[in-house]
């Protein structure tokens, strides 16, 4: 069984009048994990912003919904940048809430869920090519990697160099 992965960055988000926008990923940036480190190619969302709907969370908490592409408050978008992303605030005190701390600076970053439809190892790097992305999420506290969580697959041997990696991560975050 495969889970959703999570990645977080500081980024800056900016707040104008009802719209959030600023980048959930970036391209070609490393990222520590673990014991390993990891980059996002360029190209790695296209498909998967073609198909089906994508949700704007506040800290991956589907009870906390701010915006999807389905009804088109959120607008998605690959640029030479990364993953960019727009979202049309909704009138709750849930947005009022995120919009406020937007304005203050106070936003610890954004972050993207996702499942890997093709990755590459390299030594220590993992490189994703291909994203299936599930939602993007507006992270108010610490965007750190070590959230991130994975799930060990059925073909790993119990020895091998991933799976140990997948349990550290596993253990990570649990904690």
């Amino acid at each position: 069984m495969t889970q959703i992965e999570r990645r977080a960055a500081e980024l800056e988000i900016r707040a104008t009048g009802r719209t959030l926008e600023g980048y959930a990923a970036v391209f070609d940036a490393r990222a520590t994990i673990a014991d390993f480190e990891e980059t996002i190619t360029r190209g790695a969302f296209s498909g998967s912003l073609l198909k089906g709907d994508k949700l704007a969370l506040v800290d991956h908490d589907p009870a906390k919904l701010l915006a999807r592409t389905r009804n088109g408050s959120l607008k998605l978008a690959e640029d030479s940048k990364g993953l960019h992303f727009e979202i049309a605030l909704p009138k709750t005190s849930l947005a009022d809430d995120i919009r406020a701390l937007a304005e203050a600076g106070s936003l610890g970053g954004a972050s993207f869920g996702f499942m890997v439809e093709r990755d590459r190892w390299s030594g220590n790097l993992r490189t994703l090519e291909a994203i299936d992305l599930r939602e993007i999420s507006i992270v108010n506290a610490w965007p750190a990697y070590p959230q991130t969580s994975v799930s060990a697959r059925s073909a790993l041997q119990p020895d091998s160099d991933l799976a140990r990696r997948i349990r550290i991560l596993e253990l990570e975050s649990n904690q």
